[in-house]
């Protein structure tokens, strides 16, 4: 008897990728995909995919995992749920944050959050390293180092009080992205313009958690990016841009790249498929819904589906940042809080690529071709990931999401797995839901169960890649040939 050829074949699904759909079997071996056919032989185990998509599993390049805020509240999720609700999610690979504070050793923060990563993660995982102690050593020793150890991207702060770099640091943290071929991302907002907005409405009493949707004013987004921007291009560094909120944002970034600079960007599905009246309910419900930056208005949710369309806006992130609706989380200063009080952020790993299927393929906006580009493609690829993860391609990780594109579910908090309490979505309907999940060839969740050890999941070491890579072309002032000799790069 002739032994098996493959050690799993999907069967009979619609495969889909960024360039095509079509009706086709998918094998593999171990870890990774080996072939892509009709009617291929018979394998030690086979999944029936008759009238499923068969999907690459999500890439959610933005989350907050297991990490304590600047102002000392630890997030509601370990590496185990987050990854779990990940994986129930469709999603199996994640960036999330290894969060250096003042005063902290970035080796040192790095070795604590890869400990918590290989004790509970359940799908693959890298990090991106939040800078908000630019020290020399941080600078010049450290920052190059752990970029050769596999942690290519760093993340500022343009606001927070504890977090914020100000203008001649971040150029400092630019130029040693650029030096050690990182990408460098941004929370960028103004934060002169939200700390005096926050002041200005405190102290006239406007302290429901709807009044942070407006402390976050609009030109705070637009100015920061800008800044950012120019600065970028002065030292010709690549950047991220994340979480974009405003029309007015989308617009500096597509400005930005029309002058061929080198700006990526991403969105959220709170920016999506919600607006600043979610916040505006009784009494503290409202701290639910708040987030940095916040929800905006139904003409900024159009603007973003079409700087999405154009290719303004390259990838969606979940920005998950779960805090519990109680005293270890936003309600940690009473049940009563100024808005001013309250931890920032949402779960949304789970609700991410449902949330977004529901949308671009079950109501046609983009399409499926474009859901698996924006959520698993263009993130493997920017963050030097792909062609390992993010595709159905031969020779790739076999992290693959079976999708029934006509089972409908209705958004639940009690149906989450993360330990965030709620989800900011719960009510709302959704048509098509991931319900096999793999990653690297193991079935980490099938018949509403995980199926994943904690600590399964891996490090996934990455250089820049081509994202990171400058674009050559200098600016007059930074131009040995146009600045009169000086070599400041």
């Amino acid at each position: 008897m002739t032994e098996p050829a493959y050690d799993l074949v999907i069967r009979n699904g619609r495969v889909a990728t960024v360039s095509d759909v079509f009706e086709a079997d998918v094998a593999v071996i171990g870890e990774v995909i080996v072939a892509i056919g009709r009617n291929l032989p018979a394998g030690k185990r086979e999944i029936d995919a008759r009238g499923k998509l068969v999907l690459p599993g999500g890439v959610d390049s933005h989350a907050h995992i297991e990490q304590l805020s600047a102002a000392g509240i630890m997030n509601a999720d370990t590496f185990e749920s987050a990854t779990t609700a990940a994986a129930f999610g469709g999603t199996t690979t994640v960036i999330p944050f290894a969060a250096q504070h003042v005063g902290m050793a970035l080796p040192q923060v790095l070795e604590d959050y890869h400990a918590l990563a290989r004790k509970g993660a359940v799908i693959d995982y890298a990090f991106h390293m939040i800078i908000a102690d630019p020290t020399p050593e941080t600078l010049q020793n450290d920052i190059p180092a752990l970029i050769k150890q596999g942690h290519a991207s760093l993340k500022i702060f343009m606001t927070y009080d504890r977090l914020k770099i100000d203008d001649e640091p971040l150029l400092d943290i630019l130029v040693a992205a650029r030096e050690s071929g990182a990408l460098l991302c941004a929370h960028a907002e103004n934060h002169g313009i939200i700390s005096w907005m926050v002041k200005r409405l405190l102290a006239r009493g406007y302290t429901q958690p709807k009044y942070h949707a407006i402390s976050h004013a609009r030109f705070s987004e637009a100015e920061a990016f800008n800044r950012l921007i120019g600065m970028a291009a002065l030292v010709d560094q690549p950047i991220m841009i994340f979480h974009v909120s405003t029309a007015e944002g989308a617009k500096v970034i597509r400005d930005a790249r029309g002058e061929g600079l080198k700006v990526f960007a991403e969105t959220c599905p709170q920016y999506l498929f919600l607006t600043a009246e979610d916040l505006d309910k009784p009494d503290a419900e409202g701290a639910k819904w708040m987030c940095s930056p916040p929800p905006r208005r139904a003409s900024d949710q159009e603007a973003l589906w079409q700087a999405l369309e154009l290719g303004d806006l390259q990838t969606i992130s979940s920005d998950h940042a779960p805090y519990r609706f109680d005293e270890t989380g936003k309600l940690r200063a009473g049940s009563n809080p100024n808005f001013k009080q309250v931890a920032n952020g949402l779960p949304g790993l789970e609700t991410r690529l449902p949330l977004l299927f529901d949308a671009m393929v079950s109501k046609g906006r983009l399409g499926l071709q474009k859901f698996v580009e924006l959520t698993a493609t263009a993130p493997a690829k920017i963050y030097n990931l792909h062609p390992r993860k993010g595709s159905i391609a031969i020779g790739a990780d076999a992290d693959i999401a079976i999708w029934d594109p006509e089972r409908v579910v209705k958004l639940s908090d009690p149906m989450m797995h993360d330990l965030a309490g709620y989800t900011p979505y719960a009510g709302r309907t959704l048509r098509g839901w991931p319900i096999t999940v793999l990653s690297r060839g193991r079935v980490i969740v099938a018949d509403g169960k995980r199926l994943a050890e904690p600590g399964s999941g891996r490090f996934l070491a990455r250089t820049g890649g081509d994202a990171a890579i400058p674009t050559g072309r200098l600016v007059a002032d930074m131009d040995p040939a146009r600045n009169f000799g000086a070599k400041l790069l």
